[in-house]
C-alpha cells in the first residue's frame, strides 16, 4: 500500500509558487511506472497510465488521495474526506496455486499539515469492496526543497498499519490455497507492514509543463514479512511523468 501511495504522490503535481498559479487546477499527463506484481512479489511489471488530477475548491481528485472533498482547511491544516482505490493482485501475478484477490474501493479519512515546506500525513482506510478487506492506517513526513526556479526535490518516508483482517486476506494462505499452491498455510496479525523512503525531483519546463520522476524503496515487516508468497521484502517501484496543467 504504501509503494502506491508513493506511486501515486508521484503523479500528484506540486504546486510552484507563480503568480499565474491558483489554487484550482486541471493536470493531465502520462506516467511511467515500475512496481512490483503484488506487495511482497520480486517480480515487476512495467505500466503506462494516465495522470489526472482536479482540484476545485474543496473537490480534489487525484491518484494518492482518491476522490473526495476537504471538510477543513485553515492555517496549513486539512481535514478530507474521500474514495480511494485499494489494490489487490492479478490471479497471474500471484505465486501459482493462490488465485486473484480483486482490487477495491475504500473510504479514507486523512489529515495533512503543512508549514515551511514540511508536510505531514496520517490517514485510515477501510475497505468497502473487492477481495481484500480491513483497515489500513498510513503515516508519514516529507519535505519540499526548492533547488530552483525550476526544480525541487522532495524527500519522504512514510509506514502502514493494516489490521488482522487486511493482513489475511492479501498475505495469508488458506487450507484451500494450500493444497493448491503446496505453500503452508498461513494466517498473520495486525500490525506495522511497511515502512518506505522515497525521493521525488520535479522540473518545472513553464508554468504548466512539468518532468518528474520518483524513486521508492520499502520494506515488509511484522507478521506479514514471514507470508509465504513474500518472496522478497525489499521493494522498489519508480515513476517518471510528464504533465501538462491547464
Amino acid at each position: 500500500m504504501v509503494l502506491m501511495l508513493a506511486a501515486g504522490g508521484a503523479l500528484e503535481t506540486p504546486a510552484f509558487t507563480a503568480p499565474t498559479m491558483t489554487q484550482d487546477r486541471t493536470v493531465l499527463g502520462v506516467a511511467v511506472l515500475s512496481v512490483p506484481r503484488y506487495q511482497g512479489s520480486n517480480r515487476y511489471r512495467l505500466v503506462a497510465v494516465p495522470v489526472i488530477e482536479l482540484r476545485y475548491g474543496r473537490f480534489f481528485a487525484n491518484p494518492r488521495k482518491g476522490i473526495g472533498y476537504q471538510l477543513i482547511k485553515a492555517h496549513g491544516l486539512t481535514v478530507s474526506a474521500a474514495a480511494t482505490y485499494v489494490r489487490g493482485y492479478r490471479q497471474a501475478d500471484a505465486p501459482v496455486g493462490i488465485g486473484r484477490l480483486a482490487s477495491g474501493v475504500g473510504a479514507r479519512a486523512a489529515i495533512d499539515y503543512k508549514r515551511q515546506g514540511v508536510r505531514l500525513t496520517l490517514g485510515a482506510t477501510k475497505v468497502l469492496s473487492g477481495g481484500v478487506d480491513g483497515v489500513l492506517v498510513d503515516g508519514g513526513v516529507g519535505v519540499s526543497i526548492p533547488l530552483s526556479q525550476r526544480l525541487m526535490l522532495m524527500p519522504a518516508v512514510s509506514a502502514t498499519w493494516a489490521d488482522r483482517s487486511y493482513n489475511d486476506r492479501y498475505f495469508g494462505v488458506t487450507a484451500v490455497q494450500s493444497a493448491a499452491s503446496g505453500l503452508p498455510v498461513f494466517h498473520p496479525g495486525g500490525g506495522i507492514k511497511d515502512v518506505t523512503a522515497t525521493l521525488a525531483a520535479v522540473y518545472r519546463l513553464d508554468e504548466r509543463i512539468s518532468l518528474m520522476a520518483t524513486g521508492a524503496f520499502g520494506n515488509i515487516v511484522g507478521d506479514v514479512e514471514d507470508s509465504p508468497i513474500v518472496r522478497d521484502r525489499a521493494q522498489t517501484s519508480a515513476v517518471v511523468s510528464v504533465t501538462y496543467r491547464f
